[in-house]
């Protein structure tokens, strides 16, 4: 347990159904209020899954839940571990953002518990690294050219390079903008709603959000995502 540090929490029901009778989220809702009443810190915001079981990989609220812990230095705190660990795309999700993690109903699965699954599935990443690299070897050795030895790899020219720079450039703005991808829908509704941008960056501030540089949003920042959103 993360002691002092704020909280992100992360419900989880599977179907339609549950998530409108609330069945099941009573008891996540109390693991997570006793999870921070035991020191933990204090919770700045708690995000709900409601999952139609068709696509288990589909989970906005978990990426939006990863998105303000990671911009808030809080810990991810997921009421219901069950078989969300089993999945790929969650365990690579939480091993890229470098939030730390806890579940209320596994206490075993700590960020170390992530990097154990994570790393068997690294495992196979590695091997058929090897296999690819072994496959390269048998093909340069039968004489087929590969990488920069082929010629169309060769000299980049100016034109290329510029290309390579603009493309540089919309790699970072497109990392910008993904980073507040959750947070974008509620700006336009409230910048639609007639509230100034100073307005939206005080709500944001109030609902525990922060950038992803830790600090507390202003009106500039604001303005920034919403042009960079378009």
């Amino acid at each position: 347990m993360t002691h002092g540090k704020p909280i992100v929490g992360y419900l989880r029901v599977s179907t339609a159904g549950q998530g409108k009778s609330g069945l099941g989220l009573d008891g996540q809702k109390e693991a997570l209020r006793l999870y921070a009443a035991q020191g933990a810190g204090r919770v700045l915001a708690t995000y709900t899954e409601v999952e139609s079981g068709k696509r288990a990989d589909n989970r906005p609220e978990l990426q939006k839940a990863i998105a303000h812990a990671k911009r808030s230095n809080a810990t991810l705190v997921i009421a219901v571990l069950d078989r969300l660990a089993r999945n790929v795309h969650f365990i690579s999700g939480i091993m890229e953002s470098g939030v730390d993690f806890c579940a209320c109903d596994n206490p075993f699965a700590t960020p170390l518990t992530i990097h154990i699954l994570a790393a068997v599935a690294e495992d196979e990443v590695k091997r058929i690294s090897k296999r690819t690299k072994a496959a390269l070897q048998a093909a340069k050795a039968r004489g087929v050219k590969l990488g920069a030895s082929r010629p169309e790899c060769r000299n980049l020219t100016q034109e290329a390079r510029v290309r390579g720079a603009k493309r540089s450039v919309e790699v970072r703005t497109e990392k910008a903008r993904a980073a507040y991808d959750d947070l974008l829908p509620l700006m336009r509704d409230w910048r639609g709603a007639g509230s100034s941008q100073q307005a939206i960056a005080d709500k944001l501030n109030e609902l525990g959000h922060t950038t992803r540089r830790g600090k507390a949003w202003n009106q500039v920042q604001v303005a920034r995502c919403l042009r960079r959103a378009g």
